[in-house]
């Protein structure tokens, strides 16, 4: 099992309860098939920022930062998935 780091900008159009679902989503796949949720910083989410540039012409995105240990499987399964979620604007995965 490896450690991750998973970086997510969600669409900021998200009502607060659609982006706690889709975090809680994404945090129940990663502890599925033995992985394990260390942090997600919804406490103290980086939140809704300016993007440096447009992104699917959105200007503001949602942050959220994900650490989590799983194995390599599990987590490209995570990543696929984020890639065709058309809430995802952006996100990056990579092993501490």
């Amino acid at each position: 099992m490896n450690k991750y780091e998973l970086l997510t900008i969600f669409s900021a159009s998200l009502s607060d309860e659609q982006k706690d679902a889709i975090v809680d989503k994404y945090s129940k796949l990663m502890e599925k098939d033995g992985g394990k949720v260390e942090s997600v910083n919804k406490a103290n989410p980086w939140g809704l920022r300016k993007l440096a540039y447009p992104i699917n012409y959105k200007s503001e995105g949602y942050y959220v930062l994900y650490q989590f240990e799983c194995t390599p499987a599990v987590a490209s399964n995570v990543v696929s998935l984020m890639r065709i979620d058309e809430n995802v604007l952006r996100q990056m995965c990579i092993r501490k």
